[in-house]
């Protein structure tokens, strides 16, 4: 049986499915009963989620349904030093990573920074290495995910052979910590992945962002299946969905190696009214818009923007046949397209990543994303996907 057919019987079920086993989650002092995780569950928290409304910080995270914490917000310079975002809130969460260990959660620094600086900086990884490893104990971090938005494409690249030593330096200098890095899903021509797979646990593919104000139509943030039918592919191809990325990065890495990501937030189109649609002359001839739609589009969060407008405000949803995802469009047919990820896509893409493609796990961006106050419903459908398998 396809995927695609897979699907339709899990789409026809998945309600039930979740109303049967939603009593089932266990509260946070049964923590310690619950099922290992089959696969890596990866949640990138950053730290100024905390000062945001509704506020997420160590208190509404779900140990047990993670395996591992990307704590995102400090940066580093040119010459190796570490940047502590100012205050308030504070980057340090001392709970976060003790509530973590307990559940046995490993947390992870997700670090971003002046890599062409420290690139041409002779003594800038050395510095960088021990402050980290400083800091890390310290504070009681496990290890180190990167995040390099974007070294440069080409095959022969500085920039390729620059980041590939600087995850060696830092496994040489310290094997027991868990290494891993962020990389787009088109294509990965940045990255030498032979190369760094030697070096790291495992690569997240970012796979969202095919939408955004850079395009200048109405992309899908995230498919599962590519759509033939889209007229701008050159806007999310190569590797525009989470099939095309795993069909590129399975050719050079191990599955095992591999994270497939999901999105905890969309993209509000406010100047078209249907999927695939071109932003009009009066978005693309503005020119600060540069020939994209430009501030026409809003990022919005799943639990506090979009879970609200489910068939609610004039809005009403609907599936893409070939892609599996959700968008929104207005009841009216005024213009409003949204593109989003629900329970039953995030569902489906952590299934068809981790059970279909064998892959070794899934991550998202990010975990505050998903939180209305009350309920964390994608990182429900995302655990539920890693747990049974079904």
């Amino acid at each position: 049986m396809s995927s695609r057919l897979r699907w339709l019987t899990f789409f026809a079920s998945f309600s039930f499915a979740v109303l049967v086993a939603a009593p089932a989650t266990p509260s946070a002092p049964a923590q310690d009963s619950t099922p290992p995780l089959p696969k890596r569950l990866v949640g990138d928290y950053g730290y100024w989620s905390r000062s945001q409304d509704p506020p997420y910080g160590h208190e509404q995270i779900p140990y047990h349904k993670l395996t591992h914490i990307n704590h995102a917000g400090m940066s580093f310079n040119a010459d190796g030093s570490l940047s502590m975002p100012p205050s308030p809130p504070r980057f340090l969460e001392p709970e976060l990573n003790s509530l973590a260990h307990v559940a046995g959660v490993k947390v992870l620094l997700l670090l971003g920074g002046d890599f062409v600086g420290l690139e041409k900086n002779p003594d800038g990884i050395e510095a960088l290495v021990r402050n980290i490893a400083a800091f890390a104990k310290e504070n009681d971090y496990d290890g180190v995910d990167m995040d390099w938005e974007y070294p440069s494409s080409k095959h022969s690249s500085p920039d390729r052979e620059f980041f590939v030593k600087l995850m060696n330096v830092l496994r040489e200098k310290h094997p027991d910590y868990t290494l891993s890095i962020d990389i787009p899903p088109w294509g990965g021509y940045g990255y030498d992945l032979k190369q760094l797979q030697l070096s790291i646990d495992y690569f997240n593919i970012m796979m969202y962002d095919c939408a955004g104000p850079w395009d200048q139509y109405g992309q899908l943030n995230s498919p599962i299946f590519w759509d033939t039918r889209d007229p701008a592919p050159w806007e999310c191809r190569p590797g525009g969905s989470a099939q095309e990325a795993a069909d590129y990065f399975l050719k050079y890495v191990p599955a095992k190696q591999l994270n497939m990501g999901t999105p905890f937030y969309g993209y509000y189109y406010t100047a078209i009214h249907q999927l695939f649609e071109e932003c009009p002359p009066w978005v693309l001839d503005k020119t600060y818009n540069d020939d994209t739609c430009g501030n026409s589009v809003l990022t919005m969060n799943y639990g506090p923007n979009l879970k609200p407008r489910i068939n609610r405000d004039g809005w009403y949803p609907q599936y893409a046949p070939i892609a599996l995802v959700p968008y929104m469009l207005k009841t009216d047919g005024s213009d409003g397209y949204i593109t989003y990820d629900d329970p039953f896509s995030t569902y489906y893409r952590v299934w068809y990543s981790d059970w279909d493609r064998g892959l070794g796990g899934t991550f998202m961006w990010a975990l505050d994303e998903d939180y209305d106050g009350h309920s964390q419903d994608l990182l429900d459908a995302m655990y539920w996907a890693t747990l049974t398998g079904h």
